[in-house]
């Protein structure tokens, strides 16, 4: 067992990561996102070190953005980092969007739960790098992969929904949390596999994440990440 994980991480570092990457490559990049899930339960939920850990996946994932980049400078485009189509999604996000806000407004009233202060202005600004981030793992890395691979042919139909319940179970154990990123992440994975763009998908991920905490959850992020770590 253990020859044949020092054979397989030998071939691994002798690879050249330019396009088509090998699905030895789709399958490392996909456990990679899985393990950052599993962080989360670790660091955000079990030890309370948020802000610390989305700091640390940030640089080490944007690491390995310009890793990639820098063996193929296609990659980016390949992945959705791209402008040329962004007017395109952000017609086919638009609707989802408003009427995602207008259905958090209704929830959040017949609930009792808005709770709508300054802190929501930090958080629109900065969630939608993390959003991206999100975005780029989930949609990305393990929908884009999963529908790359050479030996393994997958539906369409198969791949969206295994993003938006792995999506889903990374925000256990928040019901609503789960319920919202599952039904955002199959629309999500539809307009991706249609038009690859993780700058739209990263921005609205981050203000309706924002709206939705703030409005049906009744959570403060910005006080569970920044006044704490402050504190």
């Amino acid at each position: 067992m253990k020859k044949s994980v020092t054979k397989f991480l030998t071939e691994f570092s002798n690879l050249k990561l330019t396009r088509p990457i090998s699905d030895k490559i789709r399958i490392l990049e996909i456990c990679a996102v899985v393990l950052t899930g599993i962080g989360k339960f670790v660091f955000m939920d079990y030890l309370s070190w948020r802000l610390p850990f989305v700091v640390v996946a940030i640089l080490a994932w944007f690491a390995y953005v310009i890793y990639r980049y820098k063996k193929d400078k296609h990659v980016l485009k390949d992945w959705g980092f791209r402008w040329d189509n962004f007017r395109t999604v952000l017609k086919l996000i638009l609707p989802f969007a408003i009427s995602s806000i207008v259905i958090f407004f209704m929830v959040g009233y017949v609930q009792g739960t808005i709770n709508m202060t300054w802190h929501i202005i930090p958080l629109l600004i900065t969630y939608p790098i993390w959003g991206s981030i999100q975005q780029f793992l989930t949609i990305g890395l393990l929908a884009g992969n999963l529908r790359d691979f050479k030996k393994i042919k997958l539906s369409k139909t198969l791949i969206i929904f295994m993003t938006a319940v792995f999506f889903s179970l990374v925000h256990y154990p928040s019901t609503w949390l789960m319920a919202g990123t599952f039904i955002l992440a199959l629309f999500y994975g539809y307009v991706y596999l249609k038009a690859k763009n993780i700058y739209v998908l990263g921005l609205f991920h981050g203000w309706l994440g924002a709206l939705f905490y703030y409005t049906v959850v009744n959570q403060d992020p910005f006080a569970d990440v920044f006044l704490k770590a402050l504190n």
